[in-house]
């Protein structure tokens, strides 16, 4: 096995852990579940710092593989989806990730610009990046089947999933509440008339 054959796998390994782990922080902060552990600007550096973190290796992955010579990717290959000829839907998934990444990890540098809204709304689509990039590893890893891989796969899948339901029952309660006149986060009681 090739030196650059361990640093494919493993920079492709280490982009999806970095990125689950940005995408679990994220909904971790933004659902509040941490309450006031930590205060705010750590947390979302952080975050921002796993972000950064997961598209350094994906950009290695990429890298490395462009000068491979064992599956030949030519640069078209890699960042245009659907061109190669080596499990298509798998690459062409894991391009579209690294577009998503650089756009969701670059919207920390203008968001003053574009304003919070707009910044939620990209962030939003790091749930696709990161569905993206799971389904590409599962399909184009080659250690998919092995034990560590379908533990990071399945949990991670797992931990995201249950709290983007809880981020968005959250946010339905709240947005509920809000048009009742009661603004209140999921578990609590409702606010009496009184105390309104």
């Amino acid at each position: 096995m090739s030196v650059e054959w361990m640093i494919i796998r493993g920079s492709g390994v280490a982009a999806f852990a970095l990125l689950a782990a940005a995408t679990i922080w994220g909904l971790l902060v933004s659902s509040k579940l941490l309450g006031r552990i930590v205060k705010a600007k750590p947390l979302t550096w952080f975050h921002e710092s796993l972000g950064i973190g997961a598209l350094v290796a994906t950009l290695v992955h990429v890298f490395v593989l462009s000068i491979h010579d064992f599956l030949d990717f030519s640069w078209t290959e890699i960042l245009v989806p659907g061109v190669s000829d080596w499990r298509p839907l798998a690459v062409a998934l894991g391009v579209v990730s690294l577009y998503g990444l650089v756009v969701v990890a670059g919207s920390f540098y203008v968001k003053r610009w574009i304003g919070q809204k707009m910044w939620r709304s990209i962030h939003f689509a790091s749930f696709g990046v990161f569905v993206s990039s799971l389904v590409h590893g599962m399909w184009a890893g080659t250690d998919t089947g092995s034990p560590f891989m379908i533990g990071l796969y399945l949990g991670s899948a797992i931990v995201v999933f249950s709290l983007l339901a809880h981020r968005l029952t959250e946010s339905a309660a709240m947005a509920k509440g809000a048009a009742q006149g009661q603004v209140r986060r999921v578990g609590e009681e409702p606010l009496s008339p009184r105390a309104r």
